[in-house]
Protein backbone atom coordinates (compact mmCIF):
# COMPACT_ATOMS: atom_id res chain seq x y z
CA UNK A 1 0.00 0.00 0.00
CA UNK A 2 2.48 2.61 1.18
CA UNK A 3 4.42 2.10 -2.85
CA UNK A 4 1.51 2.18 -4.17
CA UNK A 5 0.69 5.33 -2.68
CA UNK A 6 3.84 7.28 -3.02
CA UNK A 7 3.62 5.97 -7.01
CA UNK A 8 0.40 7.55 -6.96
CA UNK A 9 2.23 10.82 -5.67
CA UNK A 10 4.85 10.61 -7.95
CA UNK A 11 2.19 10.12 -11.29
CA UNK A 12 0.81 13.32 -9.52
CA UNK A 13 3.49 15.19 -9.78
CA UNK A 14 4.64 14.42 -13.56
CA UNK A 15 1.39 15.95 -14.09
CA UNK A 16 2.01 19.07 -12.56
CA UNK A 17 3.64 21.79 -15.01
CA UNK A 18 7.46 21.49 -15.16
CA UNK A 19 8.13 24.96 -13.79
CA UNK A 20 6.19 23.38 -10.87
CA UNK A 21 7.49 19.97 -10.15
CA UNK A 22 10.71 21.58 -8.17
CA UNK A 23 8.75 23.13 -5.73
CA UNK A 24 6.40 20.36 -5.15
CA UNK A 25 8.69 17.40 -3.94
CA UNK A 26 6.84 13.74 -3.02
CA UNK A 27 8.42 14.40 0.45
CA UNK A 28 7.04 18.17 0.82
CA UNK A 29 3.29 16.71 0.23
CA UNK A 30 3.93 14.02 2.58
CA UNK A 31 4.42 16.46 4.80
CA UNK A 32 1.58 18.04 4.22
CA UNK A 33 -0.38 15.03 4.58
CA UNK A 34 -1.98 15.00 8.29
CA UNK A 35 -0.46 11.83 10.32
CA UNK A 36 -2.96 9.34 11.09
CA UNK A 37 -3.21 9.08 14.99
CA UNK A 38 -4.63 5.55 16.11
CA UNK A 39 -7.54 5.87 18.35
CA UNK A 40 -7.06 4.84 22.23
CA UNK A 41 -8.84 1.66 22.90
CA UNK A 42 -12.05 2.43 25.50
CA UNK A 43 -10.37 0.13 28.25
CA UNK A 44 -7.66 2.43 29.04
CA UNK A 45 -10.16 5.73 28.18
CA UNK A 46 -11.63 5.30 31.70
CA UNK A 47 -10.85 2.42 34.19
CA UNK A 48 -14.90 1.53 34.08
CA UNK A 49 -17.08 3.11 31.48
CA UNK A 50 -21.00 3.12 31.90
CA UNK A 51 -21.42 0.36 30.49
CA UNK A 52 -19.39 -1.85 32.27
CA UNK A 53 -20.25 -5.28 32.97
CA UNK A 54 -17.67 -4.35 36.59
CA UNK A 55 -20.42 -3.57 39.63
CA UNK A 56 -17.07 -2.41 41.79
CA UNK A 57 -16.20 0.13 39.31
CA UNK A 58 -15.11 3.70 39.89
CA UNK A 59 -16.32 6.01 36.85
CA UNK A 60 -14.06 8.66 37.40
CA UNK A 61 -10.44 7.47 37.63
CA UNK A 62 -8.87 6.32 34.44
CA UNK A 63 -7.42 2.78 34.02
CA UNK A 64 -2.89 3.48 34.17
CA UNK A 65 -1.99 2.77 30.94
CA UNK A 66 1.20 0.12 29.85
CA UNK A 67 3.68 1.06 27.39
CA UNK A 68 2.59 -0.91 24.60
CA UNK A 69 -1.43 -0.97 23.95
CA UNK A 70 -1.85 -4.92 24.19
CA UNK A 71 -3.52 -6.75 21.39
CA UNK A 72 -6.98 -8.56 22.62
CA UNK A 73 -7.91 -11.73 21.09
CA UNK A 74 -11.16 -14.58 21.48
CA UNK A 75 -10.21 -17.78 20.29
CA UNK A 76 -13.05 -20.28 20.29
CA UNK A 77 -12.10 -23.96 19.45
CA UNK A 78 -15.25 -25.73 19.23
CA UNK A 79 -18.49 -23.64 18.18
CA UNK A 80 -21.47 -26.64 19.06
CA UNK A 81 -20.22 -26.88 22.72
CA UNK A 82 -23.08 -25.49 25.02
CA UNK A 83 -20.16 -23.86 27.29
CA UNK A 84 -19.35 -21.82 23.96
CA UNK A 85 -22.53 -20.98 23.59
CA UNK A 86 -23.69 -20.12 27.38
CA UNK A 87 -20.48 -17.10 26.87
CA UNK A 88 -21.41 -15.93 23.82
CA UNK A 89 -25.10 -15.85 25.22
CA UNK A 90 -24.61 -13.89 28.64
CA UNK A 91 -21.63 -11.98 27.69
CA UNK A 92 -20.04 -9.33 25.20
CA UNK A 93 -16.44 -10.97 24.60
CA UNK A 94 -14.91 -7.32 23.54
CA UNK A 95 -16.46 -5.92 27.15
CA UNK A 96 -15.92 -8.55 29.23
CA UNK A 97 -11.86 -8.68 27.99
CA UNK A 98 -11.55 -5.30 27.99
CA UNK A 99 -12.84 -4.18 31.39
CA UNK A 100 -10.91 -7.26 32.84
CA UNK A 101 -7.55 -5.62 31.71
CA UNK A 102 -8.42 -2.08 32.87
CA UNK A 103 -10.26 -3.68 36.58
CA UNK A 104 -6.63 -5.07 36.55
CA UNK A 105 -4.60 -2.66 35.65
CA UNK A 106 -6.30 -0.56 37.93
CA UNK A 107 -6.44 -2.15 40.98
CA UNK A 108 -2.64 -3.18 40.79
CA UNK A 109 -1.23 0.17 39.48
CA UNK A 110 -3.24 2.75 39.89
CA UNK A 111 -1.51 6.14 40.63
CA UNK A 112 2.36 4.12 39.73
CA UNK A 113 4.51 5.03 37.32
CA UNK A 114 4.20 3.19 33.63
CA UNK A 115 7.20 1.74 34.12
CA UNK A 116 5.82 -0.13 36.94
CA UNK A 117 3.34 -2.41 34.38
CA UNK A 118 4.65 -5.58 32.77
CA UNK A 119 5.04 -4.90 29.09
CA UNK A 120 2.24 -7.72 28.11
CA UNK A 121 2.20 -7.17 24.38
CA UNK A 122 -0.78 -9.55 23.59
CA UNK A 123 -3.93 -11.43 25.75
CA UNK A 124 -5.70 -14.23 24.25
CA UNK A 125 -8.93 -15.84 25.62
CA UNK A 126 -9.55 -19.56 24.20
CA UNK A 127 -12.31 -21.40 24.83
CA UNK A 128 -12.20 -25.13 24.56
CA UNK A 129 -13.55 -28.46 26.50
CA UNK A 130 -10.91 -28.91 28.74
CA UNK A 131 -10.68 -30.41 32.64
CA UNK A 132 -10.61 -28.17 35.23
CA UNK A 133 -11.70 -24.44 35.19
CA UNK A 134 -9.17 -21.87 33.61
CA UNK A 135 -5.33 -21.33 33.71
CA UNK A 136 -2.85 -18.54 31.70
CA UNK A 137 0.12 -19.52 30.31
CA UNK A 138 2.84 -17.44 27.91
CA UNK A 139 4.07 -18.08 24.87
CA UNK A 140 7.11 -20.34 24.68
CA UNK A 141 9.14 -18.08 22.19
CA UNK A 142 7.76 -14.60 24.22
CA UNK A 143 5.88 -14.48 27.66
CA UNK A 144 4.76 -11.37 27.00
CA UNK A 145 2.03 -12.95 24.74
CA UNK A 146 -0.48 -14.38 27.04
CA UNK A 147 -3.29 -16.92 26.45
CA UNK A 148 -6.03 -17.79 29.09
CA UNK A 149 -7.54 -21.20 28.17
CA UNK A 150 -11.18 -21.47 29.94
CA UNK A 151 -13.55 -24.70 29.93
CA UNK A 152 -16.05 -24.51 28.24
CA UNK A 153 -17.46 -27.69 29.93
CA UNK A 154 -17.14 -25.95 33.22
CA UNK A 155 -18.80 -22.80 32.11
CA UNK A 156 -21.90 -25.29 30.72
CA UNK A 157 -22.11 -26.56 34.43
CA UNK A 158 -22.73 -23.22 36.19
CA UNK A 159 -25.95 -22.52 36.95
CA UNK A 160 -27.89 -20.16 35.18
CA UNK A 161 -28.94 -18.13 37.15
CA UNK A 162 -24.75 -17.07 38.00
CA UNK A 163 -23.49 -18.01 34.53
CA UNK A 164 -22.16 -14.55 33.57
CA UNK A 165 -21.01 -13.02 37.42
CA UNK A 166 -18.78 -16.74 37.44
CA UNK A 167 -17.49 -16.16 33.62
CA UNK A 168 -16.63 -12.56 34.75
CA UNK A 169 -14.89 -13.52 37.43
CA UNK A 170 -13.02 -16.37 36.45
CA UNK A 171 -11.75 -13.65 33.61
CA UNK A 172 -10.59 -11.04 36.01
CA UNK A 173 -8.76 -13.66 37.94
CA UNK A 174 -6.84 -15.01 34.83
CA UNK A 175 -6.67 -11.40 33.91
CA UNK A 176 -4.52 -10.73 36.75
CA UNK A 177 -2.09 -13.80 35.60
CA UNK A 178 -1.49 -11.30 32.96
CA UNK A 179 -0.25 -8.04 34.61
CA UNK A 180 1.07 -8.81 37.79
CA UNK A 181 4.87 -9.64 39.09
CA UNK A 182 5.58 -12.81 40.47
CA UNK A 183 9.44 -12.40 42.01
CA UNK A 184 10.87 -13.42 38.77
CA UNK A 185 9.13 -16.64 39.63
CA UNK A 186 10.03 -17.06 43.43
CA UNK A 187 7.05 -16.24 44.87
CA UNK A 188 4.97 -18.33 47.03
CA UNK A 189 2.14 -19.50 44.29
CA UNK A 190 -0.31 -19.20 47.14
CA UNK A 191 0.68 -15.11 47.10
CA UNK A 192 0.11 -15.25 42.99
CA UNK A 193 -3.24 -16.71 43.56
CA UNK A 194 -4.43 -14.75 46.47
CA UNK A 195 -3.82 -11.77 44.87
CA UNK A 196 -5.57 -12.49 41.50
CA UNK A 197 -8.46 -13.84 43.93
CA UNK A 198 -8.26 -10.30 45.69
CA UNK A 199 -8.50 -8.44 42.65
CA UNK A 200 -11.47 -10.34 41.69
CA UNK A 201 -12.85 -9.83 45.49
CA UNK A 202 -12.62 -5.96 44.90
CA UNK A 203 -14.28 -6.37 41.28
CA UNK A 204 -17.61 -7.87 43.21
CA UNK A 205 -17.43 -11.04 41.48
CA UNK A 206 -17.76 -13.17 44.80
CA UNK A 207 -18.79 -16.59 44.67
CA UNK A 208 -21.51 -17.43 47.41
CA UNK A 209 -18.99 -20.49 48.68
CA UNK A 210 -16.32 -18.18 49.54
CA UNK A 211 -15.31 -16.92 53.05
CA UNK A 212 -13.31 -15.76 55.26
CA UNK A 213 -11.30 -18.11 57.56
CA UNK A 214 -7.66 -18.15 59.10
CA UNK A 215 -7.02 -22.04 59.91
CA UNK A 216 -3.91 -23.50 58.23
CA UNK A 217 -0.75 -21.39 56.55
CA UNK A 218 -1.17 -17.52 55.17
CA UNK A 219 -0.34 -18.37 51.64
CA UNK A 220 -3.08 -21.42 50.62
CA UNK A 221 -4.07 -19.26 48.13
CA UNK A 222 -7.13 -18.35 46.69
CA UNK A 223 -9.36 -16.55 48.38
CA UNK A 224 -8.14 -17.85 51.49
CA UNK A 225 -5.34 -15.54 51.03
CA UNK A 226 -7.07 -12.85 49.14
CA UNK A 227 -9.33 -11.99 52.32
CA UNK A 228 -6.28 -11.81 54.34
CA UNK A 229 -4.80 -9.46 51.69
CA UNK A 230 -8.33 -7.25 51.64
CA UNK A 231 -7.36 -7.79 55.64
CA UNK A 232 -4.06 -5.69 54.68
CA UNK A 233 -5.42 -3.40 52.76
CA UNK A 234 -8.33 -2.14 55.02
CA UNK A 235 -5.59 -2.41 58.21
CA UNK A 236 -2.39 -0.75 56.69
CA UNK A 237 -4.41 1.62 54.30
CA UNK A 238 -5.45 1.89 50.23
CA UNK A 239 -2.64 0.13 47.98
CA UNK A 240 -1.28 -2.11 50.58
CA UNK A 241 -1.53 -4.99 48.03
CA UNK A 242 -0.40 -2.98 45.09
CA UNK A 243 2.49 -2.40 47.22
CA UNK A 244 2.90 -6.22 47.84
CA UNK A 245 2.83 -7.02 43.92
CA UNK A 246 5.11 -4.07 43.43
CA UNK A 247 7.57 -5.78 45.91
CA UNK A 248 7.58 -8.77 43.47
CA UNK A 249 8.74 -6.56 41.03
CA UNK A 250 12.82 -7.32 38.99
CA UNK A 251 13.90 -8.79 42.31
CA UNK A 252 13.69 -12.29 43.84
CA UNK A 253 11.04 -13.26 46.65
CA UNK A 254 12.48 -12.15 50.25
CA UNK A 255 9.93 -13.30 52.84
CA UNK A 256 10.97 -11.64 55.83
CA UNK A 257 12.03 -8.20 53.96
CA UNK A 258 9.24 -7.83 52.05
CA UNK A 259 6.49 -7.87 54.67
CA UNK A 260 8.90 -6.27 57.41
CA UNK A 261 9.58 -3.33 54.95
CA UNK A 262 6.09 -3.33 54.23
CA UNK A 263 4.27 -3.73 57.25
CA UNK A 264 6.72 -3.77 59.49
CA UNK A 265 6.06 -7.26 60.89
CA UNK A 266 6.93 -10.51 60.10
CA UNK A 267 3.94 -12.78 57.36
CA UNK A 268 3.53 -15.40 60.33
CA UNK A 269 2.78 -12.25 62.72
CA UNK A 270 0.58 -11.14 60.40
CA UNK A 271 -1.76 -13.58 59.85
CA UNK A 272 -2.27 -14.66 63.53
CA UNK A 273 -3.20 -10.82 63.67
CA UNK A 274 -5.68 -11.66 60.79
CA UNK A 275 -6.96 -14.66 62.96
CA UNK A 276 -7.54 -12.72 66.38
CA UNK A 277 -9.36 -10.12 63.99
CA UNK A 278 -12.11 -12.60 62.67
CA UNK A 279 -11.90 -14.21 66.16
CA UNK A 280 -13.19 -10.67 67.34
CA UNK A 281 -15.47 -10.45 64.45
CA UNK A 282 -17.22 -13.77 65.16
CA UNK A 283 -17.62 -13.19 68.66
CA UNK A 284 -19.58 -9.79 67.51
CA UNK A 285 -21.70 -11.07 65.05
CA UNK A 286 -22.71 -14.07 67.93
CA UNK A 287 -23.29 -11.89 70.45
CA UNK A 288 -25.51 -9.42 68.16
CA UNK A 289 -27.32 -12.67 67.02
CA UNK A 290 -27.97 -13.64 70.57
CA UNK A 291 -29.37 -9.86 71.39
CA UNK A 292 -31.61 -9.91 68.09
CA UNK A 293 -33.23 -13.31 69.40
CA UNK A 294 -33.42 -12.31 73.06
CA UNK A 295 -35.81 -9.19 71.39
CA UNK A 296 -37.71 -11.15 69.75
CA UNK A 297 -38.35 -13.63 72.67
CA UNK A 298 -39.11 -10.37 74.34
CA UNK A 299 -41.79 -9.71 71.45
CA UNK A 300 -43.37 -13.16 71.41
CA UNK A 301 -43.62 -13.34 75.29
CA UNK A 302 -45.39 -9.74 75.38
CA UNK A 303 -47.84 -10.30 72.25
CA UNK A 304 -48.85 -13.67 74.12
CA UNK A 305 -49.32 -11.69 77.26
CA UNK A 306 -51.52 -9.27 75.35
CA UNK A 307 -53.78 -11.92 73.85
CA UNK A 308 -54.27 -13.49 77.21
CA UNK A 309 -55.27 -10.27 78.69
CA UNK A 310 -57.58 -9.87 75.98
CA UNK A 311 -60.32 -12.96 75.95
CA UNK A 312 -62.31 -10.95 73.49
CA UNK A 313 -61.10 -13.48 70.53
CA UNK A 314 -62.82 -15.58 68.24
CA UNK A 315 -62.12 -19.05 68.40
CA UNK A 316 -62.98 -22.04 65.97
CA UNK A 317 -63.50 -25.38 67.61
CA UNK A 318 -64.68 -28.73 65.83
CA UNK A 319 -65.80 -26.75 62.56
CA UNK A 320 -68.34 -24.57 64.57
CA UNK A 321 -67.63 -20.98 65.14
CA UNK A 322 -67.55 -19.95 69.43
CA UNK A 323 -68.22 -16.42 70.20
CA UNK A 324 -67.00 -15.43 73.49
CA UNK A 325 -70.33 -14.53 75.59
CA UNK A 326 -70.95 -11.28 77.16
CA UNK A 327 -72.96 -10.47 80.38
CA UNK A 328 -73.98 -14.19 81.30
CA UNK A 329 -72.69 -15.86 84.54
Amino acid sequence: MAFQYCGSLFKLISQLPKHQQTSHSSSALLFKTPPMTPPTPTYFQQAMSSTTDDPAAASTSPAPKPKRTPLLRLELRDLSQPGTHSFLKHLSASNAIEDAVSGVLYWLYKDLPTHCIPPTRSVTLILRPMGGVAYTTGKDFDDDHKEIHFSTDYINGIAEGRKKEEMLGVIRHEMVHCWQWNAQGSAPGGLIEGIADWVRLKSGFVPPHWKQESDGDWDAGYQHTGYFLEYLEKTFGEGSVRKINDGLRGQKYKDGELWEELFGKKVDKLWADYGSHLGKEKAEEEAKRVEEEGKKKDEATSNSQGSEQNPQKMTHLGGNIHYPRRGLP
